[in-house]
């Protein structure tokens, strides 16, 4: 039975950060890929969430429904990581690193991970230094700990800037082992550079 990688999402979520990993997952890294994944979208309520590009989607879950066991929790960045509906996602992070299930953040997503003290006792990035710094505070202990990277995976963690989605993808689906560490290196080489160099 394929396990399930949650996707939250929030009013104004950013459609493009996590479109890459959710086709990888439901389809298979490459064609004719083993597909081991479903991909779910949670959000606050069964509300449509608007996204930042106008899309209109329709979560799987709500916070109260989705269930204990999924293999991965992703939060897709966008303009309410920083807003009081955000604040209902931190129990739901801080149990499933309790559990050891993967957490992926991006963007306005890794920040929310770092006001959290999330980021804390890992390596990681975001949507630069000292934006991280501005938003999470005092909360934010793990200077030494950033990496001017794209997208960093530690442990259970990953996390990525805005731009990074394409590493963010290929971080997750090594950690989730949903192919083979070649094809998984194939495919994001693929999405990033496309047919034509």
């Amino acid at each position: 039975m394929k396990q399930e990688v949650l996707f939250i999402i929030l009013d104004g979520y950013a459609d493009w950060e996590g479109a890459f990993l959710a086709t990888a997952l439901s389809t298979g890294v490459m064609p004719g890929s083993e597909v081991k994944y479903t991909v779910r979208t949670v959000a606050p309520t069964l509300e449509l969430v608007p996204s930042i590009g106008g899309f209109r989607t329709l979560p799987d879950y709500s916070f109260e429904t989705m269930p204990d066991d999924y293999a991965a929790l992703v939060l897709v960045g966008g303009t309410s990581w920083f807003s009081p509906e955000a604040e209902q996602v931190v129990p739901i992070v801080r149990r499933a690193l309790e559990r050891g299930k993967i957490v992926g953040a991006i963007c306005n997503a890794s920040v929310f991970m770092g006001i959290h003290g999330f980021l804390n006792d890992v390596k990681h990035t975001s949507n630069t230094l000292p934006y991280l710094k501005q938003y999470a505070g005092e909360r934010y202990t793990n200077e030494a700990g950033y990496v001017e990277a794209q997208a960093v995976g530690d442990r259970n963690i990953v996390t990525a800037n805005g731009c990074g989605y394409i590493e963010f993808t290929r971080e997750l689906l090594l950690l989730l082992k949903a192919d083979e560490p070649a094809r998984i290196e194939e495919a994001c080489d693929f999405y990033k550079n496309g047919y034509v160099r």
